[in-house]
C-alpha cells in the first residue's frame, strides 16, 4: 500500500516575505582563530564560527536562491532522517522525496547586492537569532527574512553544540598565500546531534549548561566578526561560494550600546536568556555563591558588554525553561532581565511568545511568567519600582491553534503535515503574527522598521493603510483573532494538572515533555496509528 507521502508530488514552496524589501543572503564560516572571544573557548575542537546573513537587497539584484538544505544534501537529509527517528512522518517524507527537496529554494538572492541603509543612522538595524533543537543556520529563514524584508540585517548561527541534525566544520587553511587564494570547502568534522533527556537531572542540567557554554562563546565571537566587518577588517569566510564581506562595511547599527536585538526559539530563546544576562551581570561575576558556575565571562571591558544595555531588545519564541533552572545557574536564574535594572524600561524592552502547546503547559507557563518578571526569584506579582512608579509589562502573548514548531519554517512549508496531525490552523497567519509583533517590539525601542501593510495587519482592503504603528499587535483585550495577551502573575495559571499545584521553585517538580514536543513535535508512526509523542 503507497504512503501517505507517496500520494504527494509537490515541490513545498515558501510565501513570499512580508515587507517591501528584496531579501539577500550571504553563508559565512570564519576560523575562530581570527577573532576575539570575550570568554575562554569551552571546546577547542571548534575551529570555526558559521552563520547566515538576511539582509535588505539592491531591488533590482537578481542570482541565485538558496537552498534550504545546505550542502552537503544527502549528509543533511541523512542527519534530519536519523535526528526524527524511524517512523517519523517528516523523516518518511524526507527519506521519500531528497531530491525534491532538493529543489526547495529559500526565497533570498546569495550574494546579492547590499541595499544602502535608509535609515536616518544610515545603518540598518542587526538582530541575532538562535535556533532550536534540531534547527540551523536556515530552518528560520522565513521568520528572519521577513524581517530582513522589512530593513533589519538579521545574523542566524549555526551552533556546534550538538543541537542542529548535523554541522560541517571547514578545513581552516594555513597562513601560506598560495592556499589562501583558494579557501577549501571541504570539512575537516562533523558535529552530529546530541540527544539529551528532557527530564530534570543533575547529568542532564550539566550536558545542557556544556551546549550553552559554546552557544555563548559562538555569539560572542559573532559579536566580535560583526565589529570587524563593519569596520572594514579582512575576515577570512571559508565559504568560498560568497561574495566579499566588505559591502557591510560601515552599513550596521552594532556600536551604538542597546541596539543589537536578540532573539531566539526554544532553546535559542534560553540561549539569548542566558547570553544577555552573563553578559550584563559579568561584572557580579566575583560573587557567584560557592558551587555554582558561569556560563560566560567577558570582562568588562569587553564591547559586548558595553552593547548589552536595559535597552537591549530581547525576542522569546517558546522559550524552553529547563536549560534556564540548572542548579548550578540559579544564581543567574533569579536575576532579572537588564530592562528591569534602574533607569531601564521595564517589560517595553521584552517580546515572549507561546505556542498553545507551551501555553497549555501549565508549569513551565509558570516558570516563563517568572523569567519574564522583575524577580523571577519569587512568584509575587509586583512591577513597582523603588521611587513608586511601575514597570512597563512585558509583551506577552499566545498564539491559538500553534504548534511549538510554528515559528520554524516546518509549519509554513509544510502545512499539510501540520494541519492534519498537529491540529495547526493558518500556519502562515500565526508566521505573520509573530513578524508583526517583533516588528513592533523593535519599534517600541526606537529601531528603524519599514511599515508593516494593512494586508499583514488583517484590514478592510479599501480603507485599511500600511503603518509603522502596529498598536493592535500589541493589544491586551483580544483585538486580533487568536492572539492571546497574557499576564506575567503566575497565579492567573489554571491550576488543572497535579504538578501545578507544586511550587516551581522546586527543579524536580517540573514536568517535562517529551523530547518530541521540544525537538519540534515530531510525530511518530505506531502499529497503524499515529500518536503525539
Amino acid at each position: 500500500m503507497p504512503s501517505y507521502f507517496s500520494r504527494l508530488n509537490p515541490v513545498p514552496t515558501f510565501p513570499s516575505y512580508t515587507g517591501p524589501y528584496k531579501v539577500g543572503t550571504v553563508d559565512v564560516e570564519i576560523p575562530v582563530a581570527e577573532l576575539e572571544s570575550p570568554s575562554p573557548a569551552p571546546d577547542d575542537s571548534i575551529s570555526t564560527v558559521q552563520y547566515r546573513v538576511f539582509y535588505p537587497c539592491e531591488p533590482d539584484a537578481k542570482g541565485k536562491t538558496a537552498t534550504w538544505l545546505p550542502a552537503p544534501q544527502r549528509g543533511y537529509v541523512s542527519a534530519y532522517t536519523r535526528f526524527l527517528g524511524a517512523g517519523s512522518l517528516l523523516a518518511e517524507l524526507i527519506s521519500y522525496f531528497p531530491r525534491l527537496l532538493h529543489y526547495i529554494s529559500i526565497p533570498v538572492l546569495k550574494n546579492a547586492p547590499l541595499l544602502p541603509p535608509t535609515t536616518s543612522t544610515n545603518r540598518w538595524p542587526l538582530m541575532i537569532f538562535s535556533h532550536g533543537l534540531g534547527g540551523s543556520r536556515n530552518a528560520y529563514s522565513y521568520l528572519v527574512g521577513s524581517i530582513a524584508s522589512h530593513g533589519v540585517i538579521v545574523i542566524a548561527p549555526e551552533h556546534r553544540d550538538g543541537s542542529t541534525p548535523i554541522s560541517y566544520i571547514r578545513e581552516v587553511p594555513s597562513t601560506n598565500s598560495s592556499e589562501e587564494k583558494s579557501l577549501p570547502n571541504k570539512a575537516k568534522r562533523t558535529v552530529n546531534y546530541h540527544r539529551l533527556s528532557h527530564t530534570p537531572t543533575p547529568e542532564v542540567e550539566a550536558g545542557r549548561n556544556a551546549q550553552l557554554k559554546i552557544r555563548l562563546w559562538e555569539l560572542g565571537l559573532i559579536h566580535d566578526s560583526i565589529l570587524k566587518i563593519d569596520i572594514g577588517k579582512h575576515i577570512t569566510n571559508l565559504n568560498s561560494s560568497s561574495v566579499s564581506l566588505a559591502m557591510f562595511k560601515d552599513q550596521m547599527n552594532v556600536h551604538e550600546p542597546g541596539k543589537i536585538t536578540f532573539a531566539g526559539h526554544s532553546f535559542g530563546a534560553a540561549t539569548v536568556t542566558q547570553f544577555v544576562k552573563s553578559t550584563f551581570y559579568s561584572p557580579d561575576n566575583s560573587n557567584v555563591p560557592e558551587g555554582h558556575e558561569t556560563l560566560f565571562t567577558p570582562s568588562s571591558r569587553s564591547p559586548i558588554v558595553q552593547q548589552i544595555t536595559p535597552n537591549t531588545p530581547v525576542i522569546l519564541l517558546d522559550v524552553w525553561c529547563l536549560p534556564l533552572r540548572a542548579a548550578t545557574t540559579r544564581w543567574l536564574w533569579d536575576k532579572p532581565f537588564p530592562c528591569y535594572t534602574e533607569n531601564g524600561p521595564g517589560g517595553k524592552a521584552l517580546l515572549a511568545v507561546e505556542s498553545q502547546a507551551f501555553y497549555k503547559w501549565h508549569v513551565h507557563l509558570k516558570a516563563t511568567k517568572r523569567v519574564l518578571s522583575p524577580n523571577p526569584a519569587s512568584d509575587e506579582y509586583n512591577y513597582q519600582r523603588g521611587d513608586g512608579t511601575e514597570w512597563a509589562k512585558p509583551n506577552f502573548y499566545y498564539a491559538s491553534t500553534s504548534a511549538h514548531l510554528s515559528q520554524s519554517d516546518f509549519g509554513v512549508l509544510f502545512p499539510w503535515i501540520t494541519r492534519k496531525f498537529l491540529a495547526i490552523e493558518e500556519p502562515e497567519r500565526i508566521m505573520k503574527l509573530n513578524i508583526r509583533a517583533v516588528l513592533q517590539l523593535l519599534r517600541s525601542q526606537d529601531i528603524e522598521v519599514s511599515q508593516t501593510s494593512a494586508e499583514d495587519m488583517e484590514l478592510d482592503p479599501e480603507t485599511g493603510v500600511d503603518t509603522k504603528d502596529d498598536t493592535l499587535i500589541f493589544g491586551t483585550k483580544g483585538e486580533i483573532r487568536g492572539w492571546n495577551w497574557l499576564s506575567t502573575d503566575v497565579h492567573e495559571v489554571e491550576d488543572d494538572e497535579p504538578e501545578a499545584t507544586t511550587k516551581i521553585e522546586n527543579q524536580e517538580h517540573m514536568k517535562e515533555p517529551t523530547d518530541a514536543v521540544i525537538g519540534n513535535e515530531l510525530m511518530k508512526q505506531k502499529e497503524g496509528t499515529t500518536e503525539r509523542l
